[in-house]
């Protein structure tokens, strides 16, 4: 299956709490990206796993994105109401012998690196709840890209381990959901962080199977403490600014740790202004191949 002519971008947040800079940093990135090329940026809400998912938090988020003057193109979609989809995925992974059923604890294998694969031949506790594994060492590999900032990528899937596809609640599984839903929702390019990068040989596997259009894949910096720690929900990064002022200082900042180099005066612009001139200067060559970046200092007010 071809991929699509025009660019198709998305932004998929889980909604397990508010967006923070780093998420601010991602959303923009492929929200520049799909606007520079005269395409279109939808979003998703990956709401598969309920339990880390607080009642209106998926709300919080999108009053978020439209605070910042990120617009998205089409519904949103929600992962919770595709569970067919990811199914029928399933279903077909299974006759390929590609997928299989597991009754193993982490608990049993936390002596090693990646899951040993003790059920690819055979459920080793039956009566146990079982979940379902990607079987790594079939289909196509080693798995090789190009991707567009950190450039060609190689990575065997074998060695990265079988990832779950759906869990032994029945809750579906980050890997093989985003596959179906990008493929849904025709996505040709997908942004997202550094973080991210090793999942991809788990995704252009699944996608090579399904038969499914592979994306090109741009991944960005990951925005860091002074520590070097990743801001993320987990280590309680503070939520994005709703303050008028606090916005644009923040908008600001984001461009700068994508490396655009805005001038110091867009700082104190609104956000329409800001992403105007964002879309007109975007360039991927711009991004510094490093893995991280420190939140960015602004510039003194009146400077």
């Amino acid at each position: 299956m071809p991929l699509s002519t025009r660019y198709r971008g998305r932004f998929a947040p889980t909604p397990s709490g508010p967006l923070h800079f780093g998420s601010l940093v991602a959303a923009l990135g492929s929200y520049l990206d799909a606007r520079a090329a005269g395409g279109q940026w939808l979003v998703r809400i990956e709401d598969i796993d309920p339990p880390r998912c607080p009642e209106g938090a998926a709300s919080t988020l999108l009053r978020q994105l439209e605070t910042f003057g990120l617009e998205w193109d089409e519904a949103i979609m929600y992962q919770h109401t595709r569970g067919d989809a990811y199914q029928q995925a399933l279903d077909q992974l299974i006759q390929l012998g590609l997928a299989y059923p597991c009754s193993c604890s982490r608990k049993q294998w936390q002596a090693f690196d990646i899951y040993p694969g003790w059920c690819r031949e055979g459920v080793c506790e039956p009566d146990k709840p079982l979940a379902w594994r990607l079987r790594s060492d079939r289909g196509e590999r080693p798995i090789r890209w190009q991707d567009r900032l950190f450039g060609e990528q190689q990575f065997d899937p074998a060695e990265l381990g079988d990832v779950v596809l759906k869990r032994k609640d029945g809750l579906w599984a980050y890997q093989l959901a985003v596959v179906v839903d990008d493929a849904e929702q025709h996505i040709t390019d997908v942004v997202r962080g550094l973080d991210l990068l090793d999942n991809t040989p788990w995704q252009r596997q699944l996608q090579s199977a399904l038969q499914l259009p592979q994306p090109r894949y741009l991944h960005l910096p990951l925005i860091v403490t002074t520590e070097g720690q990743k801001l993320s929900k987990q280590n309680l990064a503070p939520a994005l600014a709703e303050d008028e002022r606090g916005v644009r200082q923040q908008l600001f900042q984001a461009l700068a740790a994508l490396d655009q180099a805005p001038p110091k005066d867009l700082a104190f612009e609104p956000p329409a202004t800001q992403l105007h001139w964002a879309i007109a200067h975007w360039s991927v060559a711009r991004l510094n191949p490093t893995p991280h970046r420190l939140i960015p200092l602004l510039p003194p007010a009146g400077d």
